[in-house]
């Protein structure tokens, strides 16, 4: 394998988990720092602002500019901003989606909006739901950051944005577009954010059907690290593979 110029690594279960450093991970960014090297943060998370995940990662030793974070929310702004410039859009999620699609000039409305756009939110409600639902079957284009079905909680798992959208879409009979991981438009957004070729970067994450395939499908070389979700015995469940498998950050050689 080539040596990268460029490292894209996701956080959960590479870097952290939950609130705790995944150990090496310090010591990975601070190599990348030293060295130069350029690199992005990627999370499938909608819900927070590049400065929250950037304070959250300070509270737990790890130093990562807020510039260095990039997360499906963006993605999904950058997408609806080059189909649709200055559109309208219904927003379910926090304030880290409602933020980057303001970001990109649009308008925030339930009067027959462009798009209705799904993220994640601890707020999920009856009404919320309805709406979305009624938009939807009026015209509005269905639109949701990730399809994660679940994530973890410190008291166990809790529904994410794909469990969500399931249920719109049941209700609907119109399957949303996801933007977020494994989706390589995501990638793609976030090397043209980085200034980064896809040749020229390594993708490290530590789920094989979100992070590994994303990876593979954008022409990167790629990761797998074992501190997260996949199982070094699942690997040949899937008919692609990790150009490297390490037990954690802390044995990649940079």
């Amino acid at each position: 394998m080539n040596k990268p110029k460029n490292y894209v690594t996701d956080m959960d279960g590479v870097l952290i988990r939950g609130q705790t450093m995944i150990p090496g991970a310090d010591r990975f960014i601070g190599r990348l720092q030293e060295l130069e090297i350029p690199y992005l943060v990627l999370t499938n998370n909608p819900s927070y602002t590049q400065r929250d995940l950037a304070h959250r990662l300070e509270n737990i030793g790890l130093n990562v500019p807020a510039k260095c974070i990039f997360t499906s929310a963006m993605a999904t702004a950058h997408f609806l901003d080059s189909q649709r410039p200055d559109g309208t859009a219904y927003v379910i999620g926090d304030s880290g989606l409602t933020e980057a699609v303001h970001g990109v000039g649009y308008v925030i409305t339930d009067i027959e909006p462009d798009y209705v756009v799904l993220g994640e939110t601890k707020t999920y409600n009856y009404e919320m739901l309805t709406k979305a639902i009624r938009l939807i079957n009026n015209g509005s284009r269905f639109v949701a950051t990730n399809p994660d079905p679940s994530g973890p909680e410190e008291h166990g798992l809790v529904p994410a944005c794909g469990a969500v959208a399931a249920l719109i879409e049941k209700a609907t009979g119109k399957a949303p577009f996801f933007v977020g991981k494994p989706n390589p438009l995501m990638m793609r957004t976030a090397l043209n954010y980085l200034g980064a070729h896809s040749e020229e970067t390594i993708m490290i994450g530590d789920r094989m059907d979100t992070d590994i395939v994303a990876g593979v499908e954008s022409g990167m070389m790629t990761a797998l690290v074992l501190s997260g979700v996949t199982k070094e015995s699942e690997i040949e469940n899937y008919p692609y593979r990790p150009g490297q498998v390490l037990k954690s950050i802390a044995d990649l050689v940079i």
